[in-house]
Formats: structure tokens, C-alpha cells, sequence
């Protein structure tokens, strides 16, 4: 957020926000599993949840649902979202894993909901380029890194490409650095990964023991210190907190408060 505090969502719709100290506490309680927190331009935190959908949450705990559903289809298992610059919102809903395919919506500034991408796999976690020119999908049962290029002022149906393959087991979670590395968490093996811009696939970090990294999720960096990544392990109901040689790529929101 912007005073700094961090915010996670847990199994049981908990909202927590974390402060500097590590100490955590709850300020919502949703009706359902809470998968992706993204903060809007304006502060507000959007939370992808699986009974209730997308829901909007106030810093006070105050909560509505925002969708249900998006170019007239239910919402299956809304997964991940980012804004751009702009206050659009781009949304995976992941469908069921090997029976119903995902997709990524896009919910305009106005709040209507358009496919963006369809007919995907198990379609996960997202981020944008800087530029908001590049959008960036986990597609977690290939195992593959898709690339969406982005017109902030177009709602037509994007074509995906292939931009890495073989990105660990079930990818979940991704980061961009400022020197332009992907990062990605595999969650079946405890690791992150990175893509280099000429798309060279490493392990950057990897815990066999399942403690540090457990079922790693999705990460963030600090906007404090960008260099400073955090990292939510859904197996071990905790955050991780490790230092990269590189600064990550912060939120829109946060770049303009720095400015």
C-alpha cells in the first residue's frame, strides 16, 4: 500500500495488512479462498475471491462486491489482477483446471468487463511492462509464459505469443526487475525462476525443503526499497522476504507517489 504496510489474503477470505514489524492483522474477513490483491489508482485494494468474485475493500475494512461476471459470462475462479495506468483492470479467471479453459478479462475505468484473451489453459498470474505496453500471463498447466501486447484504448480480443516455456511446475506469480527480468514462482517446486529479456530460463531461487519458499504464490517488492522482494508460500501460511540484485518494476500507483 501506499503508507508502506503490505496486504495478503488468506484461505478463509481473511484480508490481512502486515505491518513493517511482521505483525499482521485482519482487517476483512470475505466468503471464500482470497487468490490476487491488487491496489487501484486510487488506493482501493481488489480482491480476486472464490465465492463472492472481485471485491473492492476500503482501508477501513468496508468491503462490495465489483463483478460477478464479465462480457456476460460468470466469473469461474477469478484468479489475479494489475491496473494499468490508466484504471483498467486486467483479470485472469482461471476456468477449471483440464475441463474448462481461462481467459483474461479487462474491466474498463467505467466497470464493464470484455475478454481480452480466451480459450486458455489454466490461465494465473499476471504483470505489465512499464510502459503498460506488455501484459505478462502464467498459464500454470504448461508450464508457459505468455505476452499480450497491449492499446490501453482498444477492447478487441488480444492474440497471446509464447514468451518462455518450461518455467517450472505449475507457474504461479510474476514480477518484472527494471532491468527487465521475469520473475516467476513455480509453485509444485518451491522455486522462482527468471526470464531474461533475450527469454534464457534460470533459477534464481529454489528452497527443496519447502520452508523459506512452500507452495510460493505471488510477489512483490517494496516500494520503499524495490530491491526488496516479498514472496506469499500458500504451503507454509507465511511471507518471505528476500533481497535481489536488481529493483523491481512497482505498481503505477506507487512509481507516481514516488514522483
Amino acid at each position: 500500500a501506499r503508507d508502506g504496510a503490505l496486504w495478503a489474503g488468506g484461505e478463509a477470505g481473511q484480508i490481512y495488512r502486515i505491518h513493517s514489524n511482521g505483525v499482521a492483522s485482519e482487517k476483512a474477513k470475505l466468503n471464500g479462498f482470497c487468490a490476487g490483491l491488487a491496489f487501484a489508482p486510487d488506493g482501493s485494494l481488489y480482491v480476486c475471491n472464490s465465492g463472492m468474485g472481485i471485491v473492492k475493500i476500503r482501508h477501513d475494512g468496508s468491503h462490495e462486491v465489483f463483478a460477478t461476471e464479465a462480457a456476460g459470462k460468470k466469473l469461474t475462479a477469478p484468479n489475479f489482477g494489475v491496473f494499468d495506468a490508466a484504471g483498467n483492470y486486467y483479470v485472469t479467471d482461471s476456468g477449471v483446471w483440464g475441463r474448462e479453459p481461462g481467459r483474461i478479462v479487462k474491466f474498463n475505468t467505467d466497470g464493464t468487463g470484455v475478454d481480452l484473451v480466451s480459450g486458455l489453459g489454466y490461465a494465473n498470474g499476471l504483470t505489465l511492462s512499464e510502459d503498460d505496453r506488455w501484459l505478462f500471463l502464467a498459464e500454470s498447466d504448461t508450464q508457459r509464459i505468455y505476452r499480450i501486447e497491449l492499446n490501453a484504448q482498444e477492447d478487441r480480443p488480444k492474440k497471446a505469443e509464447i514468451y518462455a516455456e518450461k518455467v517450472g511446475p505449475v507457474p504461479d506469480g510474476l514480477a518484472l526487475q527494471q532491468d527487465g527480468t521475469l520473475l516467476v514462482t513455480s509453485y509444485a517446486s518451491h522455486s522462482i525462476l527468471a526470464v531474461s529479456r533475450e527469454r534464457r530460463v534460470t533459477v534464481l531461487a529454489h528452497d527443496p525443503n519447502g520452508i523459506l519458499l512452500g507452495g510460493p504464490t505471488n510477489l512483490c517488492f517494496d516500494p520503499r526499497n524495490p530491491a526488496h522482494m516479498y514472496v506469499a508460500n500458500l504451503n507454509r501460511w507465511a511471507i518471505s522476504r528476500a533481497r535481489l540484485d536488481h529493483a523491481g518494476v512497482l505498481p503505477v500507483y506507487l512509481r507516481r507517489m514516488e514522483q
